[in-house]
């Protein structure tokens, strides 16, 4: 008799990698892996839906997950003592997160959601197991989310919307 050996559901990151694919702003991400390689970081994502209005993450706040946008847009500011500044505008194909992903440092800036989004989180330890499993596929994701930061760091205006 042969058992059946239960899988994972398996994880459809079409509507990220066409967001990726479609995506014209400045800080977009690039896409440099193959379908396998998608496929292989799938497990390690954790699809979120958040409505209008939603905060991802508060600036201040010590969590290092990185969030991969494929639909809506994402406020970015930074608050003072004297006012609340919006940085910039995420929309699908970019990511937010990079800036203490790569640094281990609180985040530098709160991020809500303008419209309703779907965006794909990948948490620290995640991608220490995803590292330590696929390299070269970790190698790659940190690239394209290390391009996005050095364009973000590059352009003054939003230089300090790396978040």
């Amino acid at each position: 008799m042969n058992a059946i050996t239960p899988t994972a559901p398996r994880v459809d990151l079409r509507g990220l990698i066409d967001a990726i694919a479609q995506a014209n702003a400045d800080d977009a991400m690039t896409n440099p892996l193959s379908p396998t390689q998608w496929e292989a970081i799938a497990p390690y994502l954790q699809s979120m839906v958040f409505p209008a209005g939603h905060t991802v993450f508060t600036q201040g706040t010590a969590d290092r997950t990185l969030y991969l946008v494929e639909s809506g847009n994402l406020s970015v500011h930074y608050q003072d003592e004297k006012e609340r500044l919006r940085l910039a505008v995420v929309g699908p194909g970019s990511v937010v997160g990079e800036g203490a992903f790569f640094s281990h440092r609180p985040r530098s800036a709160t991020v809500q959601t303008s419209v309703p989004c779907k965006l794909w989180a990948l948490h620290a330890m995640r991608f220490t197991e995803l590292a330590n499993r696929q390299p070269a596929v970790a190698l790659a994701l940190t690239m394209a989310v290390g391009s996005v930061l050095a364009k973000r760091l590059g352009n003054r205006k939003r230089r300090v919307a790396a978040t």
